[in-house]
């Protein structure tokens, strides 16, 4: 029995109503299994990257040439490339907090976060920023950043203290919750 080939697809485009169920609709049909799977609109365009295996006798090019005669895939940025690492998660991809960062706009915001984050050995499994950009005229544009992130063991408490810290240093509300 030969081993299936797992790959990255990557597209990132114009964003477009109906794109993840067309896409996931033709790998489907080509027997694809999908493993982890992420979606953001970015502005006015999207990303979207998912880890795949492929069933036995499809290869890359196959994937890639079936995804590109989708009606919502005409000339973006589509890849299919083999995947440089395991499947697998290792324990520092265990979700174990969420933590929500609101207020104005603060260059470095994420950069400091993340510092204090990678202090305390706590590893950002997902990071999502959006800018409200109804705002009044002359005011900063309104902030959520969203970290879900994984905390060792007994440092959970001391990190969120000094992510509190830096938030309020940076004039801006900090709330978590535990995931599960």
């Amino acid at each position: 029995m030969s081993k299936s080939e797992q790959v990255l697809i990557s597209i990132v485009s114009p964003d477009k109503l109906g794109l993840i169920a067309e896409v996931t609709g033709e790998l489907y049909g080509l027997g694809v299994n999908l493993g982890d799977v992420s979606f953001a609109v970015l502005g006015a365009g999207c990303e979207f990257s998912a880890m795949a295996e492929l069933p036995t006798g499809v290869g890359l090019a196959e994937i890639e040439a079936a995804l590109r005669r989708l009606p919502t895939l005409q000339n973006v940025d589509l890849r299919v490339t083999p995947l440089p690492f395991s499947a697998e998660h290792r324990d520092t991809a265990e979700i174990t907090h969420f933590i929500e960062v609101v207020g104005g706009d603060r260059p470095g915001l994420i950069a400091l976060l993340s510092q204090v984050f990678g202090e305390f050995e706590a590893n950002i499994v997902r990071l999502n920023s959006r800018r409200n950009l109804e705002v009044e005229a002359g005011q900063r544009g309104k902030y959520l950043t969203v970290f879900a992130v994984s905390m060792p063991p007994g440092r959970a408490e001391a990190c969120l203290s000094a992510v509190h810290n830096m938030a309020g240093q940076l004039n801006l509300t900090c709330s978590y919750r535990t995931a599960g």
